[in-house]
């Protein structure tokens, strides 16, 4: 499973991808705001740190605003993902994007309907967001599930990106459904590393090894 880094924040990203843990980043107007920086800027930043596809969101709701948008953006770097919202006009430019080479990002997926259409439109990724769809009462698992299924049922090569990932249950989920793509806040990626048994191996190493008197070097 790839993982991508849902943020605006460049230090973070550059720390992650020190890693080797980025396949890619996402982001969105939200996150654009909070770093207070100007859009075009940041995403360019962005793709100079990242080699992998970095989702850039255009703003219009209509079809021919959204294509004209959609030229800016995608001029950025040959490794844009152009991010349209999950309505008509959102498929029409996903369709008429993806015919001209253009990987796209269908975001706000809430059902797996949607998800079949803009595999049909021929979407190079479907943001399914699970933790929004668990605050209103469902389960944002299982619609990784029916997606994974549909798709898998008709070979379809659009890729599952599993985002609002709120934290690593949501990541171990996916990796057993099967998502191709995952994408989590710095903090909650960083957050797959800790266990308090790691913690409590390295505290006895190093308790040992300062018996010994020892220094490496």
């Amino acid at each position: 499973m790839k993982f991508f880094v849902d943020t605006a924040d460049t230090a973070e990203i550059r720390d992650l991808a020190d890693s080797g843990l980025v396949d890619g980043v996402t982001t969105n107007p939200s996150l654009i705001a909070k770093s207070g920086r100007n859009f075009l800027e940041v995403v360019a930043e962005i793709c100079g740190i990242v080699d992998g596809p970095v989702s850039a969101e255009v703003v219009a709701l209509d079809h021919a605003g959204m294509m004209r948008e959609a030229e800016i953006v995608r001029k950025i770097a040959p490794n844009i993902a152009v991010k349209v919202p999950l309505t008509i006009d959102g498929l029409k430019t996903c369709k008429a994007l993806t015919d001209d080479g253009t990987m796209v990002n269908v975001t706000l997926c809430f059902s797996a309907n949607q998800a079949l259409l803009a595999a049909k439109a021929g979407a190079t990724f479907i943001s399914p967001f699970v933790g929004r769809h668990d605050d209103v009462g469902f389960d944002g698992m299982e619609l990784i599930r029916d997606i994974r299924l549909i798709y898998d049922n008709y070979a379809y090569e659009t890729e599952i990106l599993v985002a609002s990932v709120r934290h690593p249950i949501h990541i171990l989920e996916a990796a057993r459904i099967g998502a191709d793509v995952m994408t989590a806040p710095p903090a909650v990626i960083r957050q797959l590393v800790k266990h308090p048994l790691t913690d409590k191996g390295i505290e006895g190493f190093l308790a040992d090894w300062a018996k010994t008197g020892q220094v490496i070097g």
